[in-house]
């Protein structure tokens, strides 16, 4: 499991969570950060900073947001 960032991010992009992810797993797109599954360690620093309140964990996401789980994972597979 790993946390997910979704759509308040989107243009947003405060960065908060970057800046406190202790194996920087968050990458920037182009129009709001991702994080990388299969390097989070469920840890929960981001979620507890982001100012949008766009992090969830993977389980807790909710249903209109759940489009952004698979985006985060195929951001990272190109």
């Amino acid at each position: 499991m790993a946390f997910v960032i979704t759509s308040p991010c989107k243009d947003e992009k405060a960065a908060e969570c970057v800046e406190v992810c202790p194996v920087e797993c968050i990458e920037e797109g182009e129009d709001m950060y991702y994080i990388d599954p299969d390097i989070c360690i469920d840890c929960g620093a981001c979620e507890a900073v982001c100012p949008v309140e766009a992090i969830y964990h993977e389980d807790d996401v909710p249903d209109a947001e759940k489009e952004y789980i698979e985006l985060n994972r195929k951001f990272f597979q190109s």
